[in-house]
């Protein structure tokens, strides 16, 4: 065996330097972006649209503008705005700085981003107007005191909370600033924070490298290129928008802003302005799947959609390919910059029936080539499982694009990165060809006479009920059998008068008869700040529903 102390004959007088080595940023995307398309529109937010160069000029003054204020290497520069020039502007202009940027979900309660303020230790903070009371007042619950930039709304309204506009901010930087890129491409490039369904959100840190290998994923992954147009339906707070945020930028693309979700809005901008790509979680897809039939217009042309954050029943699925969208699933989590696997469509499944693609479509696929390694392994014994769709384990990922772990928490980051994988928490199970599904959860698996049960496969039924537009089934404690399905369900607008027994009856025409919930619970779903299901919140509910 050699030792790998000793150079090799390949390293003697071959040495790293600017000539031959680059840290890797996503910082460079837009600098590639302004020099070959200059002149090509990269952001549409409402009436306002900048060229790749003018994006590009503003984003070096901002960065110019926060050095003089102080801001540097390793500082926190915090932003709170809806999906607008600023947001993505910020994406650019924050780590060119050498600053890290902290995208803060706007849709978080004060206490939580006090909390979040004082622990990135913010220095500057970007308050959109839209959001300046919730500011305030998280202000007041922390000692932190960052200098304050307000983000005029869009009608002009301004956030009344610093001294300074963001654009007054730009006037100050200048235009000629380096392109600064990171002294090592490990440096911190952003700090996300977890949805914190309970106790206190973690925060996440990206490098630039992964944020430049991941975007650049993305790219490739969703046939981005020059004549794409991105719209921004998914929050460019989450996970940096999974990274498309320098993503669509590596591309030469244009971005189209959203600040707010609107079904309406959505179907108008792809008419306008020929969109042909956009994110989303499979809420959105529901949102558009359910818009009044007066709010809907028939598509100019096939838009690709990418959805992930949960799994997308395959009615879903259906319904969005019968209104003329083209799904791609993918899979990921803060933890791993936003998407980590893809589920790569296979040539034969076309000649496959709706049905039978939704199922396929539906799986988290395979990883993404910038990632590295992905495997499902027996939690208690660390072997892979064997690849019969049955059998099952833990979704272990590893490589360039895992995060560098939580601010301030070695032990959750220990726990997380142990054995040299990250361990997601998820139960998945390997399918003949390689392709990964999830299952569930580790926390959310349903243990009923010993058996498992999985609440992803119960749901997938119940999304299929043409009557049900959103469906959650937890475990609810039974003398019997020790756990069984709760069935918690949202009815499409318009629909009443369906009954639980109903809904059973449905179940058991379509499950196993184990599998069936026992309990049906009628409702809107508590949702976190990102989309996601709050399923600790239904199993409180489901314990105190009765017998």
């Amino acid at each position: 065996m050699s030792n790998r102390a000793e150079p090799s004959i390949h390293d003697l007088n071959l040495d790293r330097g600017p000539a031959n080595f680059r840290p890797l940023s996503p910082i460079d995307y837009l600098r590639w972006s302004a020099d070959v398309f200059a002149d090509r529109v990269a952001i549409i937010d409402g009436a306002r649209r900048f060229s790749y160069g003018e994006m590009a000029n503003r984003c070096r003054r901002l960065a110019s503008a926060l050095n003089r204020r102080g801001a540097g290497r390793g500082d926190t520069v915090s932003i709170i705005a809806a999906n607008r020039t600023a947001m993505l502007e910020a994406h650019f202009g924050i780590p060119m700085s050498g600053a890290v940027i902290n995208a803060l979900n706007f849709r978080l309660d004060a206490a939580s981003i006090a909390f979040i303020l004082e622990h990135a230790e913010t220095k500057i903070l970007l308050v959109d107007a839209l959001f300046a009371d919730t500011v305030r007042e998280a202000l007041q619950r922390t000692s932190v005191r960052p200098l304050l930039v307000d983000i005029d709304s869009e009608d002009g309204g301004a956030a009344g909370l610093g001294g300074i506009t963001y654009e007054e901010l730009l006037e100050e930087g200048d235009a000629d600033h380096p392109w600064r890129l990171p002294e090592d491409e490990w440096d911190a490039i952003s700090l996300c924070y977890t949805s914190g369904t309970t106790g206190n959100p973690k925060g996440v840190v990206y490098h630039h490298r992964g944020a430049h290998l991941n975007a650049l994923g993305n790219a490739f992954a969703f046939g981005l290129d020059s004549r794409s147009v991105y719209l921004w339906t998914l929050p460019m707070f989450h996970c940096n928008g999974w990274t498309y945020t320098w993503g669509v930028t590596a591309a030469g693309a244009t971005h189209v802003c959203l600040p707010q979700m609107r079904p309406a809005e959505v179907f108008r901008l792809i008419e306008k302005e020929q969109v042909t790509h956009m994110c989303g979680a499979p809420i959105v897809l529901n949102m558009l799947i359910h818009a009044p039939q007066e709010e809907k217009r028939p598509l100019p042309h096939r838009v690709e959609v990418a959805t992930g954050g949960a799994a997308p029943p395959g009615a879903v699925l259906e319904a969005m390919e019968t209104m003329g969208f083209h799904v791609t699933h993918l899979y990921g989590l803060s933890e791993t910059y936003g998407p980590s696997t893809i589920c790569v469509p296979q040539e034969d499944w076309s000649a496959l029936s709706p049905g039978e693609r939704a199922a396929k479509i539906a799986r988290q696929g395979v990883r993404y080539p910038t990632l590295g390694e992905s495997r499902v392994a027996d939690p208690e014994t660390g072997i892979d499982v064997p690849r019969d769709g049955e059998s099952m384990g833990e979704l272990l990922l590893r490589g360039h694009t895992v995060m560098k772990g939580y601010l301030k928490n070695p032990k959750a980051t220990g726990e997380a990165l142990r054995d040299g994988w990250f361990h997601t928490g998820d139960l998945a199970v390997c399918h003949e060809d390689g392709y990964v599904e999830v299952k569930d959860r580790s926390k959310d698996i349903i243990i009923s006479g010993g058996e498992n049960i999985s609440s992803l496969e119960v749901e997938e039924i119940l999304y299929r009920h043409p009557d049900i537009m959103e469906a959650a089934v937890v475990a609810k404690a039974d003398a019997q059998w020790g756990e069984t399905p709760c069935a918690f369900v949202t009815l499409r607008p318009g629909v009443d008068g369906i009954s639980a027994e109903a809904v059973i009856e449905w179940c058991r025409a379509n499950m196993a008869r184990y599998k069936v919930p026992r309990h049906v619970i009628f409702g809107p779903l508590p949702k976190t700040s990102t989309g996601k299901v709050q399923k600790f919140t239904l199993r409180e509910r489901a314990s105190g529903s009765g017998d």
